[in-house]
Order: C-alpha cells, then sequence, then structure tokens
C-alpha cells in the first residue's frame, strides 16, 4: 500500500501561485490513478483534479480549470498541483489520494485507497 505525503502549502495573497507536492513510497507509484481534492471548515471533501498513472487524461473542478495543473512524475514518486490565479475561495486543506485502476478518473473521494496528511493552502483577499 503506497503512503503519501503532501507538502508545498502557505499563506498567499489573491492572484499568486503555489506549487503542491505529493511524495509516494512504499508502492508502485505508476500503478494508481492520483487525485486533488480539498476540504475547508465545515465543507465535504471536494474533487479538484485528477490523474491517471500514464498522465494520458486529466479531469478538474470547474472552477479551478485554466488555473491549475495537475501532472506527475512517476520516477521521482511525485504528483503536483500547479496552482495559479488563487482566489479566497480556494482556501482549504488540500490531500492527494491514490486510486485504482490506474487508467480511469475518479471524483468521488470513495474510490481512494490512501490519502496524505493535508497541506493548508490560505488565500488572503
Amino acid at each position: 500500500q503506497v503512503q503519501l505525503a503532501e507538502s508545498g502549502g502557505g499563506l498567499v495573497q489573491a492572484g499568486d501561485s503555489l506549487r503542491l507536492s505529493c511524495v509516494a513510497s512504499g508502492g508502485t507509484f505508476s500503478a494508481y490513478g492520483m487525485g486533488w481534492f480539498r476540504q475547508a471548515p465545515g465543507k465535504e471533501r471536494e474533487f479538484v483534479a485528477a490523474i491517471t498513472g500514464s498522465s494520458t487524461s486529466t479531469s478538474y473542478l470547474d472552477s479551478v480549470r485554466g488555473r491549475f495543473t495537475i501532472s506527475r512524475d512517476n520516477a521521482k514518486n511525485t504528483l503536483y498541483l500547479q496552482m495559479n490565479n488563487l482566489r479566497p475561495e480556494d482556501t482549504a486543506v488540500y490531500f492527494c489520494g491514490a486510486s485504482r485502476p490506474r487508467t480511469l478518473l475518479y471524483r468521488s473521494p470513495g474510490r481512494y485507497d490512501t490519502w496524505g496528511q493535508g497541506t493548508q493552502v490560505t488565500v488572503a483577499s
């Protein structure tokens, strides 16, 4: 079972950029589809973006499409989320998750087997 660890969060101003990373260990990273989710206080965990195991397909939440980019480097066992033009409504704890099979994209958190501990992103107006 793969273990995941996110990093790269922080406090930024509206319009700024951040890049989140999620490092996988203890498993075959390329065997998993991967996703980014976020959770704001008092709200359910929300799908942000997903990518297949070989990066052939991606999927995005409508409100982040064109601003966020999900990518992965299987040689480095690392998933990324490049976030540009951040907005206050993007404030949340961001989590990465691993799902199988590697060829499918999932938007439901219940489809993910493993989660990281999360990294806080705060966007000030």
